[in-house]
C-alpha cells in the first residue's frame, strides 16, 4: 500500500493505494492521525483500494473518532463497489461520510 498526501488549506488528502489488510492498516491510521496534526479536514481517496480488511475498518473508525474528538472531518472519495459493500455489511456506510 502507497499513501501520498496533498495539501490545500486545512484540507488535507490522503491518496491510498492497495490493499489495507493486517499488515498495511497501521500505516494507514498513522497517516490518518499526522494528517489530523496538520489540518482539520481530512479527505481519503480511496479511488485504487479494492480491499479494507477488518483491521483497516478499524484504522478508518479510529481516524473518524479523532475528527469527532477535535472538530474536523473526515470523509472518504471514490469508494469502489467493493469495498462500499464491505462497508454497508458492516453498518461503516452509516459512520463514515463517504461521497
Amino acid at each position: 500500500m502507497t499513501i501520498t498526501e496533498t495539501r490545500q488549506g486545512e484540507t488535507v488528502q490522503l491518496n491510498v493505494e492497495g490493499r489495507v489488510d493486517t499488515n498495511t492498516s497501521p500505516q494507514l491510521q498513522k497517516s490518518i492521525l499526522q494528517a489530523f496534526q496538520k489540518g482539520n479536514a481530512v479527505v481519503l481517496n480511496l479511488e485504487k483500494v479494492d480491499y479494507v480488511s477488518s483491521s483497516g475498518l478499524r484504522a478508518l473508525l479510529i481516524g473518524q473518532k479523532t475528527a469527532s474528538s477535535k472538530g474536523g472531518s473526515m470523509k472518504l472519495t471514490h469508494v469502489c463497489d467493493a469495498v462500499m459493500k464491505v462497508f454497508d455489511m458492516t453498518g461503516f456506510s452509516k459512520m463514515l461520510t463517504i461521497e
